[in-house]
């Protein structure tokens, strides 16, 4: 008799937590071929596909990126925000500009993902970039896994 997996177990990514950390991705991907700084980008979302988001950019970017982990705890301990029409959430993706060590140990350019669904492991990505505000000549490489991480639902 084949033993039954429960999807949360493993950890697969759902397709509206893939469809919520991929907009957002290209979102940020847009402000970066744009020229416009990234900052942090938080996009919380509940069960019924209602999202809320949020940029920080007022301190440093180790700051910045703990004041966006704290706003989806937040959230998720208040059972979401009735201003923002959002319920209890259910996902989350968050983005920032960063460094990431290339293949070759150089340090490039790159924009982070991170993102997660309650019950499910959460992960992060990155994509490396390069032509930061000329548009047609903006490069992205496609998003790579960079670890796993702690739910922050």
């Amino acid at each position: 008799m084949a033993e039954s997996v429960n999807n949360d177990e493993r950890g697969d990514i759902s397709p509206e937590l893939d469809e919520l950390s991929s907009a957002l991705m290209g979102d940020a991907l847009d402000l970066l071929a744009d020229g416009q700084p990234v900052n942090v980008l938080v996009v919380v979302e509940d069960a019924q596909r209602n999202a809320a988001s949020f940029q920080f950019a007022d301190d440093g970017p180790e700051e910045t990126l703990r004041a966006a982990h704290e706003q989806v705890l937040k959230l998720a301990a208040a059972g979401g925000d009735p201003k923002s029409h959002l319920g209890e959430p259910v996902r989350y993706a968050v983005a920032y500009e960063g460094m990431v060590c290339d293949t070759d140990g150089a340090y490039r350019d790159a924009l982070l993902v991170e993102f997660g669904e309650r019950g499910r492991k959460s992960y992060s990505a990155y994509s490396f970039f390069t032509g930061r505000g000329k548009h047609g000549r903006f490069r992205w490489s496609e998003p790579a896994p960079a670890g796993e991480l702690d739910s922050l639902l």
